[in-house]
C-alpha cells in the first residue's frame, strides 16, 4: 500500500512537473511572440516615417537626422548618430541627436570652446573624420557587419571620455547598406532604462539601419528624377530657343536656291547656320560648330549668332567680320571653348563668292566644266578658331578668298558630323563621298543636293549622322 502510495504521488510530481514546464514554454512562446510583434510594429512605424520623410523630399542631411531621430524614439536609446561613409573612404559624422560620444577623445583645446554641451558634442562629431576600419563604426563600415557592445565599458576598443555624461554602456552599430553599398552606420548608444542593450535590440536596430537604406536610397532616386525632369525641361526650352534662332525659311533670291538643313543629335546642338541679305545684291551665309555640347555650346551658338547678325553688316569682308566676332567673343567665351566656322557672302551681281574660314571644314564648290561635264573643288584658306588664340594671332592667320560663282555652280557649307559619320566598320563617310554626292547632282535643285547628301550618308552609316550635322546648299540657277 505504501509503495503505491508512493508512486502515486511522485506519479502526480512528474504531471504537475510537466504542465508547468509547458505553461512555462508557452508563456516564453508569448513573450517571445509579443515581443516580436512589438518589433515588428515599431519596425512598420519606423518605415511609414521613412516614407514620409522621402515624400516630403528631405535633402540628404535632412533625412540623415530624421533617421536618427526615429531611430531614439523607436528604441529608447539615449543618442544616437549616423557615419556616412565619403567617397574618401572617410567616416564622417552626419547627423546626432543627444549626448553621443565622440569616436576620438576631446582635446583640452576643444573641450574649452564648449557652448552648450550638446551642440559642442554635434560639432566636434561633424568635424571629426576617421578611416573605414578604425573603432567600432569603422570596423562595421569595414565588414558591413553589425556589432553588439552589451557591456561597453569592458570593451577597449571603447573610447573613454573625462566627462560622465559621455561615457559608453552599451551600444549598437549597424550598416546602413543598399544593394551591397555601403552608405554609413546607424550607432545608437546607452539604453534610457540603464539596461544593457539585448539580442532583440540589436535585430531592431538592425532592422531600422536596413529600412533607413532603403529611404536613402528612394530619396537619391527620386532627386534623380526631379533633376532629370528639370534638365529634361531646361533643354526643352533650350532647344525651342535654338530653333527660334535659326531662319524660319530661306530667303527667295532671284538666280539663288537655297537650301539648309539641320540635325541635332541631342536635343540641344552646337552647330548653327545663319543666311541673311546684306543689300540687293549680296547675301551672307554662315555654318558654324562650337566645341562641346549640351548647355554651354548651345549658349555659345546663340551668343555667336547674336554677334554675327549685328557684325556682319558692318563689313564688306567676311575675314574682317569674323575678326570683329573673334574679338567681341573673347569677353564671353569660357576656357576649353571655341568656334570653328565659315562665314561666306555671295555676289550675285559680281558673279562670286568670297569667303573666311575661322578653322572650319573647308567649303565645297562644283562648277560647270569646259568640256560639258562638272569638277569639283575644296576650297582651303588660312584661319583658327574664334576663341581660341589671341586677336593678334587669329588676325593674321585669317584670310578672304573670292571664288567665281557662275551660273549651274553649287557651294556646299557644312559640319563635321556629315564627313565624320562612322560605317560599322568604324571608317568615316569623308569629304571624299560628299564631293561625289554632289558631283553626281548637277542638275539637282539645291534641295535635291542636300537630300542626296544626306541619302548617301545614311547608306553608308545605315543610321545617318552620329553627331550634330548641318547643310547648307546654294545653287546658281542663272
Amino acid at each position: 500500500m505504501t509503495l503505491f502510495l508512493l508512486g502515486g504521488v511522485m506519479g502526480a510530481a512528474i504531471v504537475y512537473a510537466f504542465y508547468w514546464r509547458a505553461h512555462r514554454a508557452a508563456a516564453r512562446v508569448e513573450e517571445e511572440k509579443t515581443s516580436l510583434l512589438e518589433e515588428r510594429q515599431i519596425v512598420l512605424d519606423y518605415m511609414h516615417t521613412m516614407v514620409d520623410a522621402v515624400g516630403e523630399r528631405l535633402s540628404r542631411d535632412e533625412l540623415f537626422q530624421r533617421i536618427v531621430h526615429a531611430s531614439i524614439l523607436s528604441t529608447g536609446a539615449l543618442s544616437a548618430c549616423i557615419f556616412e561613409k565619403g567617397a574618401d573612404n572617410l567616416m564622417r559624422g552626419v547627423a546626432v541627436e543627444g549626448l553621443f560620444p565622440p569616436h576620438r577623445p576631446i582635446a583640452d583645446a576643444q573641450r574649452m570652446q564648449l557652448g552648450s554641451r550638446a551642440k559642442f558634442i554635434e560639432q566636434v562629431l561633424r568635424s571629426e573624420s576617421f578611416p573605414v576600419g578604425e573603432g567600432i563604426v569603422g570596423r562595421v563600415a569595414a565588414t558591413g557587419q553589425g556589432e553588439l557592445i552589451v557591456d561597453a565599458r569592458s570593451d577597449a576598443r571603447i573610447v573613454r571620455h573625462e566627462d560622465p555624461a559621455l561615457t559608453v554602456r552599451s551600444v549598437i552599430a549597424a550598416p546602413i547598406m543598399v544593394r551591397q553599398r555601403l552608405i554609413g552606420v546607424l550607432c545608437v548608444c546607452n539604453a534610457a532604462d540603464g539596461l544593457p542593450f539585448s539580442r532583440t535590440d540589436y535585430s531592431l536596430v538592425a532592422a531600422l539601419a536596413e529600412q533607413a537604406g532603403l529611404a536613402v536610397h528612394n530619396a537619391d532616386f527620386i532627386a534623380l528624377q526631379v533633376e532629370k525632369q528639370r534638365l529634361d525641361l531646361d533643354l526643352a526650352l533650350a532647344s525651342e530657343v535654338q530653333q527660334m534662332l535659326l531662319p524660319r525659311e530661306m530667303p527667295v533670291w532671284a538666280g539663288v536656291e537655297i537650301d539648309a538643313r539641320y540635325l541635332a543629335a541631342q536635343k540641344v546642338s552646337g552647330d548653327f547656320y545663319d543666311v541673311f541679305p546684306l543689300d540687293e545684291h549680296r547675301l551672307g551665309l554662315a555654318v558654324a560648330d562650337v566645341a562641346g555640347k549640351g548647355m554651354s555650346a548651345s549658349l555659345l551658338m546663340a551668343i555667336c549668332r547674336t554677334l554675327l547678325r549685328s557684325i556682319a553688316p558692318r563689313h564688306d569682308s567676311p575675314a574682317a567680320a569674323l575678326r570683329a566676332m573673334n574679338r567681341a567673343l573673347a569677353q564671353e567665351i569660357g576656357t576649353g571653348l571655341y568656334v570653328t566656322m565659315v562665314y561666306a557672302i555671295i555676289d550675285r551681281r559680281q558673279q562670286h563668292v568670297t569667303f573666311a574660314r575661322a578653322g572650319h571644314e573647308l567649303p565645297l564648290l562644283v562648277t560647270p566644266a569646259a568640256a560639258g561635264g562638272v569638277r569639283h573643288e575644296f576650297l582651303g584658306s588660312d584661319g583658327m578658331p574664334l576663341g581660341l588664340v589671341d586677336a593678334e594671332m587669329f588676325d593674321a592667320a585669317l584670310q578672304d578668298r573670292a571664288v567665281a560663282f557662275p551660273p549651274g555652280a553649287t557651294f556646299v557649307l557644312y559640319t563635321d558630323g556629315l564627313t565624320e559619320a562612322p560605317n560599322a566598320d568604324g571608317r568615316e563617310f569623308g569629304s571624299a563621298r560628299l564631293a561625289d554626292a554632289v558631283h553626281f547632282s548637277a542638275g539637282c535643285t539645291a534641295a535635291q543636293v542636300n537630300e542626296r547628301i544626306l541619302r548617301a550618308v545614311a547608306d553608308f552609316s545605315q543610321s545617318g549622322p552620329q553627331d550634330d550635322a548641318t547643310l547648307i546648299t546654294a545653287k546658281r540657277t542663272y
